[in-house]
């Protein structure tokens, strides 16, 4: 194979950041959760490889993403392991160190530390990247190298003619010494490999105990391939000598690597003692370069010297220049949070393929592109009656089995003890007040066995099974005033709820008939933040009353009161008398990563059980959970079937349509935001939505409660995310300096279905229930409501009303909307949501429901406020805004075109790292 040599090319002198570090995070690794990639075998030749993508390969960050690699037509590239290893020792002792290594940021070794730094953007002096171009330009470069070890690729680097035979023997001992690896193996001091030169055996080539035993080695998807540089002074060579090889078929070359990694890249860059750190930097250059993605993609693909020089300075195009005297060199930046996605880099070789004849993006690809969402499939009509209930059944059919399948996992378990405890609270909380509302018509009991049979049919048989049904504080409402009306005209409240149910199942039938839940596309997340910030402070508020009255029933004994068993006392100058015993951490992190991995979804079970202990350990006054003891209404002298009429003149059965209307918008509008909100795009749900299918479950669970006396059931906001949130998935190979990505929900049915089972049982578990404390279990209210109201952008905007502009984060949406546009449209939700809040709580409550329906006309009226361009940015587009968007000439650099980091600020996906499901 002939050498290949280019021209010198001299670039100007200034500090850069490469480009790719603002691109990286975003991208999934190839083979994470759910060993959803294929691994690559060992040897692969690279014709293979290019032709033949296996069906589950993932996004990598060594190139564009799943998405554009489908519209490109290009395959995945493996994920690249760079080291770097440096010749340290002359002139006394050569031997080569391990001194940095970069997955997709940099990690440098701090030898007095004893330790890798903390993973960082790596920064280059612009002189290191000219004099590596021009040592590349001049040196050796081979591409496909039939290299098939260590000692081979040795050969085939000497090869050059400015050494004579004895330095050229020289060179290829220090090449096959066996370098030293930083291997942190016990967690209290380095280890390093041994240093004696090795020689060509038969096993010279097999890997290393370390290399196996290393920590990285887990956080490395299958397929991983590495990258080595070796870069130092050798004072016996006259000129600098620099080569490149990309190996045609990857191969382990033994302890080359501290992990071992088929190597695919090979870079030497030695020479004569030059002042400063010249080698090294050129070292970190060379490492930098081939751990970024573009140029990854450019090299593997390069034929010749001149694409591999192209690559360069393609990659020099982009760097980006930060002044020296205005910026520490010696600090180092923390890897971002949130970055853009790599199809804004493409190199020229890909737009090629995406010329005349690659693929092009299909309209609603398009709009996706630009922030403008078609309507999804669930919500297109079909223009026959009952046509979206056929079609929902038709879509989620194929995937009923995998329902319950797909719950086999430690995680459904904690989530089951996590929603059990919280629907639990929820029935005990609104079965008392339903009763207090009712004067004992209804109660606990009903609030337990309406709970367990409502919910348990809907996750059996509804569209979206992660949604969890439960009384809500909207519905309580109007069953306080449905009661109210019965007693001021002396009616039999059951009756009359009866076919006030019946008639609101007939309305719903109508609705599902006649396709009406394709109007939630006009549900925006304006009306979806007003109706959760207003749900959330319907459960702070709960809570924080319901602690606050314990104060009252219950009060804190001061210090010296023998009314508790335990007496509290501030520590005295000798300190506090309980001991610390610090222990000493895991000597293998795949231990402890398994470890916090399971406290983390642990968490809220551990912290019930933690409060219950520590209350039966002090022996506190506490109110305790109570369950009914019998299986009977609570309503003296009734049976569990309520007569149609009862005292009630049968005309009243007609005036029921008149409530029932009312109760028909609140449950449409109730029952339909949740659904949107659960069915997001952000939470990569794969089986698809029930618009229609969840609404006729609705209906009919409405129709048996009212015939069995029990409250009405209609999905609960908060209750639902705190459900998907427990069943988060994320993924498991991260590599250093990477977030854990968001990888979707674990869709299935079984969690809901036991949660409901346990919550009918609960009626016969009281001797065990009566141990836990109710203020745990407002502390879940408390938490459930907190965390959701949190995570929506009103709740962001609302603090920007509070806080100075100097202070305020660097939002995307303040980029391009003016600060007061902003205030002007938070201040305009936060009227809607003081005058909901106002009117459930007063007797006009009986016109919630149109107050709800009339948060979409006040939406509907912002389009006369603000422009379009401005709505894309505070909230989303009406259907109509969104097809007169073309004839209205808006930019699409106007809209969401702009990057995938500037999508995930504006949709509502979870926040990094925690990946917290929000609420809108």
């Amino acid at each position: 194979m002939q050498p290949v040599r280019g021209p010198l090319a001299s670039e100007p002198q200034t500090v850069l950041v490469p480009r790719f570090c603002a691109s990286l995070m975003e991208m999934k690794l190839p083979g994470q959760e759910e060993f959803e990639a294929s691994s690559a075998p060992r040897n692969i030749p690279s014709g293979e490889l290019d032709s033949n993508p296996g069906p589950g390969t993932s996004p990598s960050p060594d190139g564009p993403s799943d998405t554009e690699s489908k519209e490109l037509g290009v395959r995945k590239d493996p994920l690249l392991f760079i080291q770097l290893n440096e010749l340290l020792g002359w002139p006394q002792a050569l031997e080569w160190r391990e001194t940095g290594r970069w997955v997709l940021f940099e990690e440098k070794l701090e030898v007095a530390a004893g330790r890798w730094s903390a993973p960082h953007v790596p920064t280059l002096a612009l002189p290191s990247l000219q004099k590596l171009r021009s040592l590349l330009a001049e040196g050796l470069v081979l591409l496909d190298c039939p290299a098939q070890s260590l000692l081979e690729l040795v050969e085939q680097v000497t090869r050059v003619e400015s050494l004579s035979p004895e330095l050229r023997g020289q060179l290829q001992a220090l090449l096959l010494q066996r370098p030293q690896h930083y291997n942190q193996t016990t967690g209290t001091r380095p280890c390093w490999g041994s240093t004696h030169p090795r020689k060509a055996s038969d096993n010279e080539e097999a890997p290393l105990r370390e290399q196996y035993q290393n920590p990285l080695r887990q956080k490395l998807p299958p397929g991983a391939e590495a990258g080595t540089v070796l870069a130092g002074e050798l004072g016996f060579l006259a000129q600098p000598l620099g080569a490149f090889v990309r190996l045609r078929d990857p191969v382990v070359l033994g302890s080359l690597t501290e992990v071992s990694l088929p190597s695919r890249f090979f870079c030497l860059l030695l020479g004569p003692p030059m002042l400063g750190k010249g080698y090294h930097e050129m070292g970190r250059a060379a490492a930098v370069l081939l751990s970024d993605p573009q140029f990854q993609w450019s090299v593997r693909r390069a034929s010749n010297l001149h694409d591999l020089l192209a690559a360069l300075d393609a990659f020099l195009e982009e760097v980006t220049v930060l002044p020296r005297g205005r910026w520490d060199p010696t600090a180092r930046i923390p890897p971002p949070k949130c970055l853009p996605s790599q199809h804004k880099r493409l190199p020229s070789q890909q737009r090629e393929i995406r010329g005349p004849s690659g693929p092009r993006l299909t309209s609603a690809e398009d709009r996706h592109r630009h922030g403008l969402h078609a309507p999804s499939q669930e919500l297109q009509r079909t223009g026959r009656l009952f046509g979206g209930l056929i079609q929902d059944v038709r879509r989620k059919a194929p995937w009923y089995p995998s329902d319950f399948l797909d719950a086999l996992h430690l995680q459904c378990f904690s989530a089951v003890l996590y929603i059990y405890l919280a629907t639990v609270t929820n029935a005990i909380t609104f079965g008392g007040l339903l009763g207090d509302a009712t004067d004992g018509a209804q109660g606990v009991l009903e609030s337990f066995l309406g709970t367990a049979v409502a919910g348990a049919a809907f996750c059996l048989m509804a569209g979206q099974p992660l949604t969890i049904l439960s009384s809500t504080g909207p519905v309580l409402v109007f069953e306080r005033l449905l009661f109210s009306f019965s007693r001021d005209y002396s009616l039999d409240y059951l009756p009359f709820r009866l076919w006030v149910g019946i008639w609101v199942a007939t309305f719903c039938l109508v609705l599902v008939a006649t396709e009406a839940s394709v109007l939630v596309r006009y549900f925006t997340r304006f009306t979806e933040e007003g109706f959760c910030a207003l749900i959330s402070l319907i459960f702070i508020y709960d809570a924080v009353g319901k602690m606050l009255n314990l104060t009252h029933t219950y009060p804190i004994q001061k210090p010296g009161s023998s009314t508790y068993g335990c007496l509290c006392q501030y520590p005295g100058p000798g300190g506090n008398d309980s001991q610390w015993i610090r222990t000493r951490p895991k000597d293998r992190d795949d231990i402890v990563s398994m470890v916090r991995k399971g406290l983390s979804d642990f968490s809220s079970v551990l912290a019930i059980l933690l409060g219950c202990g520590l209350d039966a350990f002090l022996g506190l006054a506490t109110p305790k959970l109570m369950v009914p003891r019998e299986f009977k209404p609570t309503l003296p002298g009734r049976g569990w079937l309520v007569s149609p009429f009862g005292t009630n003149p049968w005309w009243w059965s007609v005036a029921a349509a008149l409530p029932a209307l009312l109760l028909s918008i609140l449950i449409f509008m109730d029952q339909q935001i949740t659904a949107v909100i659960l069915n997001r795009v952000e939470y990569r749900l794969q089986k698809g939505a029930g618009f229609h299918l969840d609404l006729f479950c609705v209906a009919v669970l409405m129709l048996l409660t009212s015939v069995l006396g029990l409250p009405w059931y209609v999905s609960a906001t908060v209750i639902s995310l705190a459900h998907m949130d427990s069943l988060r998935r994320e993924s498991r190979a991260c590599a250093p300096g990477e977030l854990p990505n968001f990888l979707g929900i674990r869709e299935q049915r079984l969690t809901g279905l036991v949660v409901f089972i346990l919550t009918g049982a609960s009626i016969f578990l009281a001797p065990v229930l009566k141990f836990i404390p109710m203020p745990v279990l407002y502390g879940i209210f408390l938490y459930m409501g907190v965390a959701a109201l949190s995570s929506i952008q009103f709740t962001k905007r609302v603090k920007l009303l509070l806080m100075p502009a100097k202070h305020q984060p660097d939002l995307l949406l303040l980029r391009h909307v003016p600060l007061t546009r902003v205030h002007l449209f938070t201040a305009i939700q936060l009227v809607c949501l003081g005058l909901l809040w106002i009117i459930k709580s007063t007797p006009a409550a009986i016109i919630f429901p149109l107050m709800l329906l009339g948060l979409v006309g006040v939406r509907k009226a912002l389009e006369r406020v603000f422009s379009p361009q401005e709505l894309l940015w505070l909230d989303e587009l009406m259907p109509e805004e969104e097809r007169s968007i073309p004839e209205k000439g808006l930019e699409p650099e106007h809209s969401f075109s702009g990057s995938d980091s500037e999508d995930s600020e504006l949709m509502y996906q979870p926040k990094a790292p925690e990946i917290n499901i929000s609420v809108n």
